[in-house]
């Protein structure tokens, strides 16, 4: 039993440096010089576009949303918006009220109803698109707040004819909220920085990411168009559009302001829903990749990035199994060697280190390093606590257990005098998972005094983390539960 838990142990440790290196290896990618090649972006370039806004019971933003697309700086002749409404309750006399008023104004704005939400959001803009006008389609979701130039700034990249899809940068507007909305900006921000430029750069598939982003209908067509068949249809959709030999840009200059979640149970349901959607789509994709004729290197990062998700199992197993090691190593003095050997993962930390560091230095131009050393720590320990939430996510994908698309719910809460508790569309709960976290936040706390007990401390710091992002993710699941 022992060296079952050792070779698991050491295992988990070293696929999770794998991904590290990959990471680590993004980072230098983003790091290096730009090329010097001419843009092939024609900034006169005016095709007709179709906006896609899809929506489901937003009466929070949904007027918020309108009244931002409209100030779109692009020839209203050349412009049609569909408000993909699948809403059931008051957001449709809001949104046909919005609309009545900017027809009369000449814009070309449609409420598209169906009879169903068959296929979620990925089934709403299928049943857009087989209307729509433009050859290109820009998407937002309904929490977002493009800047008049978006289009300016963007669509001038379709005049090569091989680009299918331009992704750009989220912004947040209520980055400052709280504690937790910080930490969400900090991981996005290196996402789409690092991450989704280090893959442009290095010609690797990236992806959509659901919203503010603009797609070539042909390639949305030739690619097969949306499916509902995983909980991600942005990242699903993306790969078999690059599959198809469709290049995607990526840019970074251009932000779109949205909302970030303000409480554990909507951070929870999108990370669960990016999760699992993404262990969905590897299951569904990843052998297409290694059996197509792309490159070694672009098949290794196409697989690191799909099986990302799963860093969240190997770091539950990790963690679960690290105290019993403290225990296997104290009582079998011969084997410390191997237990040495377990400082040299410690490079992979540095890795993810670099890794947010360069996405932050990107954001924050002043005091970079004094945020860092503030806020990493903190990032660190808040996803390790959501390891479990997570890692159930990944393992349900993995294995194809189905579950339906939940929406995460919009608040229009950008002050922090602004509460939520009001909101119809908030109804957190307490879980079986929330009490598992508890216990795994006392679990680790048994592993730092364990450190005590055995004079050992060379996981101290690691359970140190793992004790406070759990009792964080337990607490503020709890603080939902009971304010709601």
């Amino acid at each position: 039993m022992e060296w079952i838990v050792v070779i698991v142990y050491c295992m988990a440790l070293s696929a999770i440096f794998l991904f590290s290196l990959g990471q680590l290896h993004l980072t230098w990618i983003y790091t290096r010089p730009k090329s010097q090649e001419p843009s092939t972006f024609e900034k006169n370039y005016e095709p007709i576009i179709t906006i896609q806004l899809p929506v489901y019971n937003e009466k929070y933003v949904a007027d918020r949303l309108i009244d931002g697309i409209v100030q779109l700086d692009y020839p209203k002749s050349k412009l049609e918006i569909q408000v993909l409404d699948d809403s059931t309750d008051e957001t449709v006399e809001i949104i046909a009220g919005k609309i009545a008023t900017y027809q009369a104004e000449g814009f070309d704005i449609k409420q598209i109803r169906r009879a169903d939400r068959k296929g979620f959001k990925a089934g709403a803009l299928a049943f857009g698109m087989d209307t729509c006008k433009g050859e290109f389609i820009a998407i937002f979701d309904s929490d977002f707040l493009p800047t008049p130039d978006f289009l300016r700034r963007t669509v001038g990249y379709f005049a090569d004819a091989k680009i299918g899809m331009v992704q750009t940068r989220w912004g947040h507007v209520n980055r400052d909220y709280s504690m937790l909305t910080e930490m969400q900006a900090f991981g996005l921000d290196a996402h789409f920085t690092v991450e989704q430029g280090g893959r442009n750069r290095s010609g690797s598939f990236m992806n959509f990411n659901g919203t503010a982003g603009i797609w070539r209908k042909t390639c949305v067509q030739e690619a097969g168009g949306w499916s509902a068949d995983t909980l991600t249809e942005d990242l699903d959709l993306s790969y078999r559009a690059q599959l198809k030999g469709w290049k995607f840009q990526f840019d970074e200059s251009v932000e779109s302001p949205a909302e970030l979640p303000v409480i554990m149970s909507a951070i929870k349901s999108q990370q669960f829903r990016w999760n699992k959607g993404a262990a969905e789509t590897a299951r569904k994709n990843l052998f297409n990749v290694f059996r197509s004729d792309l490159n070694l290197k672009t098949k290794i990062h196409a697989a690191m990035h799909l099986l990302n998700s799963s860093v969240f199992v190997l770091l539950l197993t990790a963690a679960v199994l690290s105290i019993p090691m403290l225990y296997i190593k104290d009582a079998n003095a011969s084997l410390k060697w191997l237990f040495n050997l377990g400082s040299f993962f410690l490079l992979g930390f540095f890795s993810i280190a670099a890794f947010y560091y360069v996405g932050l230095k990107q954001i924050v131009k002043v005091k970079t390093r004094r945020i860092f050393l503030k806020k990493f720590p903190l990032f660190l320990s808040f996803s390790m606590g959501l390891a479990l939430h997570n890692a159930t996510a990944v393992m349900e994908g993995l294995l194809g257990f189905k579950t339906p698309f939940i929406r995460t719910p919009k608040f229009n809460i950008t002050k922090k005098s602004e509460g939520w508790v009001s909101n119809q569309y908030v109804k957190p709960k307490l879980t079986w998972g929330t009490m598992f976290e508890g216990l795994l936040c006392i679990y680790f706390i048994i592993g730092i005094v364990s450190a005590w007990w055995l004079n050992d401390f060379g996981l101290i710091i690691f359970h140190i983390m793992l004790a406070t992002g759990f009792g964080i993710i337990f607490f503020h699941s709890l603080k939902s539960v009971r304010n709601a």
